[in-house]
């Protein structure tokens, strides 16, 4: 018989075969449950989950290499608009087809992180998943799921993702209490970002300058001021982000002043893996509200949002931090550069 090649438990493993699926579709939402999903998996067939996911939270490329993590399927239900494209699994037919794929994994058990679990209820029917452990936030949530401790939807003033699996995990016995985010860094990856960063003096400063939304955009002038600051100071700058991320990048190192340009990079062209592994390197991140600052204090660098006015991200208080004012444009570069020098 053989055997899945990251198994290191006898075939006689009755554990249930476990897939875990996570609604949100972004970066930052996967690594807030990254460390759920491993508790989920030390009390599944063989230590190990499936990881459903939607492809824009990058699972593979971020969990893909986790010892605990059996495979990831793409649960393609709704791309972003600019990618004008029909989902692969949007609409009934779809949800009908994302079951038939999973069908052949046999699986025992679909442990849901997820406030709307209607759809992947299909998804179960059609794929001979009999037990369904969701929230059970609602009568008809607890209607269509496996019978289980129930939780309550968050209502508090921080955002709400990370508390809901927390509370979930909790009640279903996969944890005590809320475990700190974190993801480990793929050898490879860093080899290969610390020969690329080799050139730029330390200590290091990444800057996370995507943004999902134009309302969390610090913005190209105050970047620009930030990066002059650092590399004044004989420190390096890199900017991270993705080929959407290109056109801004390639501006800021434009108005950076001639005699610091050899301080300061961008890295618009990597994979997600190369950004995770550059993250580690860095002293600290800044910047926007993105998956890229989550993902930095998951690996450890103390991260720095610019985030506003908007409900805090307090899931580590010990690497992220929040700059907060009544608006964006009220926090100044000065006052990053203040916390990134300061610690905190």
């Amino acid at each position: 018989m053989s055997m899945d090649p990251k198994s290191t438990v006898a075939p006689t493993d009755t554990r249930p075969r476990t897939a875990v699926q996570l609604q949100l579709c972004g970066m930052g939402d996967l690594v807030w449950h990254a460390q759920y999903f491993r508790r989920v998996a030390e009390q599944s067939q063989d230590g190990l989950v499936t990881v459903i996911a939607a492809p824009s939270a990058m699972a593979r490329e971020l969990l893909g290499h986790e010892p605990w993590v059996r495979e990831v399927v793409d649960f393609d239900r709704r791309p972003r608009q600019d990618v004008r494209r029909r989902g692969r699994h949007s609409g009934l037919f779809g949800l009908l087809r994302l079951g038939a794929e999973l069908a052949p994994k046999q699986l025992d058990r679909m442990v849901l992180f997820s406030d709307h679990p209607g759809r992947a209820v299909i998804v179960c029917w059609r794929a001979g998943i009999r037990t369904r452990l969701g929230f059970g936030a609602t009568w008809l949530q607890r209607l269509i799921l496996t019978r289980s401790p129930w939780t309550q939807r968050y209502r508090g003033p921080e955002v709400a993702g990370f508390h809901e699996a927390t509370r979930f995990a909790i009640a279903q016995g996969f944890c005590e209490g809320p475990i700190v985010p974190r993801i480990s860094v793929r050898p490879d990856a860093l080899a290969q970002m610390r020969e690329r960063l080799v050139a730029l003096p330390q200590p290091l400063h990444a800057f996370a300058i995507g943004a999902s939304e134009p309302f969390k955009q610090w913005g190209e002038d105050r970047f620009v001021e930030l990066a002059n600051r650092l590399a004044t100071r004989g420190h390096g700058v890199l900017m991270l982000g993705g080929p959407a991320e290109a056109t801004l990048a390639r501006a800021i190192l434009a108005r950076i002043e001639p005699g610091l340009r050899d301080r300061v990079m961008a890295i618009t062209d990597g994979t997600v893996a190369q950004t995770v592994a550059a993250l580690s390197l860095a002293k600290t991140c800044s910047g926007n509200d993105t998956g890229v600052v989550n993902i930095a204090a998951a690996v450890g660098t103390p991260a720095f949002v610019v985030l506003g006015p908007r409900p805090p991200l307090t899931h580590d208080p010990e690497r992220l931090h929040m700059l907060q004012a009544a608006s964006l444009s009220d926090i100044s570069a000065a006052d990053v550069e203040a916390r990134l020098l300061g610690g905190q």
